[in-house]
This record gives C-alpha cells, sequence and structure tokens, in this order.
C-alpha cells in the first residue's frame, strides 16, 4: 500500500510504525475470511482490509476521527485473525493501538458513551471495586429490563452467579517449590480474574510448586494495562505496565508467568509499548521472559494422568492462538494427560468477549456468543475447556456444559483438587 506521510509526520514513533504496517499490506482480502465482525455484519468498512483504508486516511490526513471511522474501529474485537491469515505479515495490532490512540485525543465521543468508557476504565483494572460493581449488578439484575440500554444490561448480566471470596493466594508473597527447585518465576494474578475467579490462580500456584516452580506474587505488580489500553488510553495503559515492569524486574525472576491470554499478549508487547522509553531495556526483558501457563508447562516435566474419561471441548481464546501464537500446546497437554480433547468447527473465530468489547458492542457480541457456543456445544463435550477469563464468563453465560480453565483440568490431573465447576 502507498502512503503519503510527510517528514515531519514520520518524526513520531507511533505514526512511523503505522506507516511501516500499511507499506506492508497488499489489499489481498486474505483477512475478510477469516474476520468474525466482517462475517457477522458483511461490511467492508467492518474487516481488517476496510479498516485499514480508514485508519490510512485518518492517519495520513493527520485529522480528527470522525464518527463513521470511530463506529467501525469500535467494531474491531482485536482478535488478531487477520494477523494469523495475512500472507504478507500486516502488524494490525499495532496498528489498531495506534489508530485508538488517536481517536481518544481527537475525538469526543457522546456523553453517555463517555461516562460508560470512563465507568469501566476506573472499575475493571481494580479487584476491590470490580467485586462491589459485580455485587451491585447481581442486585440489579432483576431490574434488567428497565435498562433504556443495551450495554447497561450487559453489564448487569456480567455479573457470576457466585461471586468468590478473596483469595489470599493472590496477596504478594512467595509460594516454596515441593522437592528440588527448578526455577523462580513470578505470576501475574492480574485484576478481574481476581474477582470472578479466585480457582484459576489457586490451581496455578499448586500446579507450579507440585513441578518444582517457587512461584512469586510480586508485590506492587497489577493490572496489565490491556483494558485501557485497547480503549486508546495510552497513558494509563503505561502506567499499570510500568508498575508491573519494575515489580517484576525487582523480583529477579527466571520468567512470568501468565493465565489469561488477554494479559499476556499485553505483556509479551511491552517491549514495543516502551521502546523508545527510558525503561525500554527493562520493558524488552520482561516482555522476553513472559510466558503463558501452557507454554511454561511444555517446558517442565509434567506427569499427569486423567482421574476421570472426560471428553473435553477446547475452545482456543484469540489472545493465545493469534495474539501469541499458541495453537498445540494447551490440546497436548490435556490430551498427554489422558483427556478426550475436541475442538469446534472454525476454532479461529471469536467468542465475542474481547475485553469491554461484550459490555460496549453487547449485539455483536451475542451472535458471536451464539455460534461460538452452538459449535462447542455440537461436540457434545462434559467440559469445555479455555486459556482466558473473558472467554470462560462469556461462554458460561450461555451454555449449559460446565467451562474450565486448562490449568485447572491440569492440576487435578496431578493431584489437586476436582474442579468447583464440574460439581
Amino acid at each position: 500500500m502507498q502512503t503519503n506521510f510527510t517528514e515531519e509526520q514520520l518524526k513520531d514513533p507511533g505514526t512511523k510504525r503505522a506507516n511501516e504496517i500499511l507499506r506492508s499490506c497488499v489489499h489481498c482480502g486474505f483477512c475478510t475470511a477469516t474476520c468474525p465482525t466482517y462475517q457477522v455484519l458483511g461490511d467492508e468498512l467492518d474487516s481488517p482490509r476496510g479498516r485499514i483504508y480508514l485508519m490510512k486516511d485518518m492517519l495520513e490526513n493527520d485529522r480528527p476521527a470522525d464518527a463513521k471511522t470511530v463506529k467501525h474501529i469500535d467494531r474491531c474485537l482485536s482478535c488478531l485473525a487477520c494477523m494469523s491469515t495475512c500472507p504478507s505479515g500486516v502488524h494490525y495490532m499495532h496498528l489498531v493501538d495506534h489508530a485508538r490512540a488517536h481517536i481518544e485525543k481527537t475525538y469526543k465521543r457522546p456523553l453517555f458513551e463517555r461516562i460508560l468508557r470512563n465507568t469501566l476504565a476506573r472499575i475493571l483494572p481494580y479487584p476491590g471495586r470490580f467485586r462491589l460493581a459485580l455485587l451491585a449488578a447481581k442486585i440489579g439484575r432483576p431490574f434488567k429490563s428497565l435498562m433504556p440500554d443495551a450495554r447497561l444490561r450487559a453489564m448487569l448480566e456480567m455479573a457470576p452467579k457466585r461471586i468468590p471470596p478473596v483469595s489470599r493466594n493472590d496477596d504478594p508473597q512467595t509460594f516454596a517449590p515441593k522437592g528440588q527447585a527448578k526455577m523462580r518465576v513470578a505470576l501475574m494474578t492480574g485484576c478481574a480474574q481476581k474477582a470472578l475467579n479466585t480457582d484459576i490462580n489457586d490451581a496455578t500456584i499448586r500446579l507450579l510448586t507440585r513441578l518444582g516452580c517457587e512461584v512469586v506474587v510480586a508485590d506492587g505488580a497489577g493490572c496489565c494495562g490491556a483494558l485501557v489500553h485497547h480503549m486508546g488510553r495510552e497513558d494509563e495503559s503505561h502506567r499499570f505496565a510500568e508498575t508491573n515492569i519494575k515489580a517484576w524486574s525487582a523480583s529477579e525472576v527466571d520468567a512470568i508467568v501468565i493465565n489469561t491470554s488477554g494479559c499476556g499478549t499485553t505483556v509479551k508487547d511491552y517491549g514495543h509499548m516502551f521502546r523508545n522509553d527510558p525503561l525500554a531495556d527493562s520493558a524488552a526483558d520482561i516482555s522476553a521472559k513472559t510466558m503463558d501457563i501452557s507454554e511454561l508447562l511444555e517446558k517442565l516435566d509434567l506427569q499427569a494422568e486423567a482421574p476421570e474419561d472426560l471428553r473435553i471441548a477446547y475452545h482456543a481464546a484469540c489472545s493465545l492462538q493469534h495474539g501469541q501464537q499458541i495453537k498445540a500446546a494447551p490440546k497436548t497437554l490435556l490430551k498427554n494427560a489422558g483427556f478426550e480433547v475436541v475442538e469446534p468447527k472454525d476454532p479461529h473465530l471469536c467468542c465475542g468477549s474481547a475485553g469491554t468489547y461484550n459490555l460496549m458492542q453487547p449485539e455483536i457480541s451475542a451472535q458471536l456468543k451464539a455460534r461460538k457456543v452452538a459449535t462447542l456445544e455440537a461436540k457434545d463435550p462434559d467440559v469445555i475447556a479455555a486459556g482466558n477469563i473473558g472467554c470462560m464468563m462469556q461462554i458460561g453465560s450461555a451454555s449449559g456444559v460446565p467451562i474450565v480453565h486448562t490449568v485447572e483440568l491440569l492440576d487435578w490431573a496431578t493431584g489437586g483438587p476436582r474442579p468447583r465447576a464440574l460439581g
């Protein structure tokens, strides 16, 4: 794709990177075949190729974002299926992140939308506040039909039936390995996950210590910044990231382990986010050390045996299969443990969760959720497994099949308790 940015524009690192990405696009359209929103809406402007044209026009002309551009960029899930498909290696993630930051700086959204987005940014990354919001949502859920906006109804529906008590395992501390120590790792405990499902971190700690890892929950580490990053709030996301970089660097660990793949994709991009910052070297080091839990488990001597014969439908989270290009590891681990693993039709398609997408774009999200649940249940599974809390909440809200994190099953298969979701 030909671009015409000025030399002055290219002095901005974000614009320079956008120019590189735009020039790599050859308009082939392969991305449209795997874009969930294009499949649902059928609008070229709701495909990666169409959005790339909109972003190019906005950025190249250095103009404030308009309502049309914002509508179609907001409809993007950032599932990154287009990056898995693209034969030219177009790094759509960096491009859309830069475009969203430009939108945040130049476009004034309607008042109600500004209030909603600000509310989410002030609540979701903070577990204590989020717990209170979930409790309020549970109380307000019987009155959801009175809500005039679908986004408000989606927020009320978000609360799980059971809000778990706080797990003290999420407090800053160090867990000693069982037997000979093999490595020292920092576990990212996350933000929303700590309020929605404490079993995941508990299972991760048990499993890793059982396999000889000293597990550190670093003092000061918190939200990865992804939630606000995808809203275009660069300064806020960088503050979260900077706090984590400093906390993990001070912990002197061999790896940073993440069991929420949406967070993992963002942390692995810290090196890019801070490439022109005094923290560049530290950020790059943290990104290089970051591993999804399934990546680390492949490197450890995991001896597992399934306690029951279960048929598991594996849901591949977009942030894991597209964002991090981890596709085989979770399935291989489950199969090696003795579970039967099946995959749904079109496993590359998003379930519609995508951070705050299910709250801000509930109609499109609901269509994607229904499609994903139907393909999973068509496999007649005993349980659904996934590696991302957002996907688990999204799918679990519409399916009667129990859904658990992959690590919960592997913990169970190595001596841990039966996952709570299985009864």
